[in-house]
């Protein structure tokens, strides 16, 4: 037998190639259980209870408690399915078939317009002050003068029409950037409301600020904030799936099929 050899059929390279498989195929096991610490269990449609439980394999991990910053604690897998009421009725009779909303998806949160159910705290820096404040909080930053500053500009939604006039931004205070525009409702009142700058084109040439997510009509029912200085984590998941949701649900023919 030659040199590593165990055996005529075995020998130190093949063992070796063996452990490497065998370790490779736990690692991945691993790796997926891991992955379904969050957004698990999955909620399937059931013919006969209505409802069953979906984790797949390999199954969920067991609950694993964290310690936050802040001295709370969080357990992942949470163990709580989202029960809230869906606003649809299913558009046929197999599991799984389309939902049709029954009221105004982009307010109910369904399909685009979703959004899951967050803290309802500001998300913070690592000084703990609020991350996304408008500049008037802010008051250290400011808009590089090579950069068009959005402040004054009126916004028109997708209808062409006006929505309001752009009165502050919101900037990330942990990575520099503009997150938000906080739009001041053309006649409603004072009223503002926050436009997310991924849906928003900012036009230097003709110094206004467009949006083809909602009509303008619309901006009128952009979840609002409870605290005028701060946005929550649930806040922002509202803010940005209402607009979302509007590239499918802001007009009847845009939840039409393409032909």
């Amino acid at each position: 037998m030659g040199t590593g050899a165990i055996t005529e059929y075995i020998d130190v390279a093949q063992v070796a190639l063996y452990i490497f498989w065998l370790f490779f195929a736990a690692l991945i096991i691993y790796l997926l259980r891991e992955n379904k610490r969050e957004g698990y269990p999955l909620v399937s449609e059931d013919r006969k209870d209505g409802r069953v439980v979906v984790q797949g394999f390999p199954e969920m991990p067991a609950p694993k408690v964290f310690l936050n910053r802040d001295n709370t604690t969080y357990q992942a897998p949470p163990g709580n399915i989202d029960n809230r009421p869906i606003a649809a009725v299913p558009a046929a009779k197999f599991p799984g078939a389309p939902l049709v909303p029954t009221g105004n998806p982009m307010i109910d949160g369904i399909g685009t317009a979703s959004y899951a159910m967050r803290q309802d705290v500001p998300d913070l820096t690592a000084e703990d002050q609020p991350r996304i404040v408008p500049i008037r909080v802010a008051s250290d930053h400011h808009v590089d003068p090579r950069d068009p500053n959005p402040i004054g500009m009126p916004v028109y939604g997708a209808d062409k029409k006006l929505a309001g006039t752009v009165t502050d931004l919101w900037i990330d205070r942990s990575e520099p950037g503009v997150r938000y525009l906080e739009v001041a409702l053309e006649g409603g009142g004072g009223k503002t409301v926050l436009l997310p700058i991924g849906f928003a084109v900012v036009s230097r040439d003709k110094r206004m600020v467009r949006t083809g997510a909602v009509l303008a009509s619309q901006f009128a029912t952009v979840p609002a904030l409870k605290n005028p200085d701060l946005v929550t984590k649930l806040e922002e998941d509202m803010i940005t799936g209402y607009f979302a949701g509007g590239y499918l649900y802001a007009t009847p023919d845009r939840s039409e099929p393409l032909l």
